[in-house]
C-alpha cells in the first residue's frame, strides 16, 4: 500500500525538485475520463432541502476536488465511511483493516443537480469503477469503489445505474463498485480538507487529481464551475 504521509514531512523538497514542465508531463500521464450515458432512473430536479451523497473512489483528495467544482454542490468534505467511529483516523484507516473507505460527503442542491448526475460524474471522471480495492497508485480496501446510500431511493438509483452501465458495456472490465448502506460518516483530519486547493503543485495532486478536475471541465462543461467551494464546518 502506498501511504501518502511522506507528503507532510517532505512536501517542500518534493515540490522544489519538480519543474513546471515536469508537472505538466505528470498530469498528462493520468487516466482519461470515460464518457458515459446519463442515468435512466433519477430523481427529478426540484425544490426541497439540501441532500447529501457519500462516495468512495480512491484517495479522497481527488474526489473532494472534483465535487468542489460542480455546480449545485454546496459542500464536499473528506472523511471515512464503512467502519466504526473509534477507528476513523487516518493512520488507523491506512492499515486497511478498519472497514473504512476514504470517502467524501457531497452536499448538493436538488434544484441544480440530481443524485443521478452526482453519480454520473462519479463513474465518469472521479475514479475507475473497475479497479478492485485500488485507484491509481493507491492500494488497499480503504481505496475501494463504494457508494454509501442514505435511503431506499439512493440505493435504487445507484443499483439501477450500475446495471445500466453494465448492460451498455461502457467499461471494458467489470464494475466492482459496492453499494452499501451508510452507517456513519466521519470527517477526516483538517489537513486533508481542501487539499488540492491548498497544495496545487504537490506532485501527487498534479499527477492524479488535477487531471480529474480538468476532465470534469471537458466532459461536463455545463456543470463545471471555476471557483471551487471550500469546506465549511459541519454541525
Amino acid at each position: 500500500m502506498l501511504k501518502r504521509v511522506w507528503i507532510y514531512g517532505f512536501v517542500v523538497a518534493a515540490i522544489c525538485t519538480v519543474t513546471l514542465p515536469r508537472l505538466a508531463d505528470l498530469a498528462a500521464a493520468a487516466e482519461s475520463a470515460v464518457v458515459i450515458p446519463a442515468p435512466l432512473m433519477d430523481n427529478p430536479k426540484g425544490a426541497g432541502p439540501m441532500q447529501t451523497a457519500v462516495l468512495a473512489g480512491g484517495c479522497f483528495w481527488g474526489v473532494q476536488a472534483v465535487y468542489q467544482h460542480v455546480r449545485g454542490v454546496t459542500n464536499a468534505v473528506s472523511g471515512y465511511a464503512g467502519g466504526d467511529k473509534a477507528s476513523a483516523e487516518y493512520e488507523i484507516v491506512s492499515t486497511g483493516r478498519t472497514g473504512h473507505a476514504e470517502s467524501v460527503q457531497v452536499t448538493f442542491d436538488p434544484k441544480e443537480i440530481s443524485y443521478g448526475e452526482i453519480l454520473q460524474i462519479y463513474f465518469s471522471v472521479v475514479h475507475n469503477p473497475t479497479e478492485l480495492n485500488r485507484q491509481g497508485p493507491d492500494t488497499g480496501t480503504q481505496y475501494r469503489s463504494n457508494v454509501f446510500y442514505s435511503d431506499a431511493t439512493q440505493k435504487k438509483i445507484a443499483e439501477a445505474y450500475i446495471a445500466q452501465l453494465v448492460k451498455a458495456k461502457v467499461f471494458k472490465s467489470a464494475i466492482v463498485t459496492r453499494v452499501d448502506e451508510l452507517k456513519g460518516f466521519y470527517p477526516a483530519e483538517g489537513y486533508h480538507q481542501d487539499f488540492l486547493i491548498n497544495n496545487p503543485t504537490n506532485p501527487y495532486i498534479v499527477r492524479n487529481d488535477i487531471p480529474k478536475v480538468q476532465n470534469l471541465m471537458k466532459v461536463f462543461p455545463t456543470q463545471y464551475r471555476g471557483q471551487p467551494v471550500t469546506v465549511r464546518k459541519l454541525k
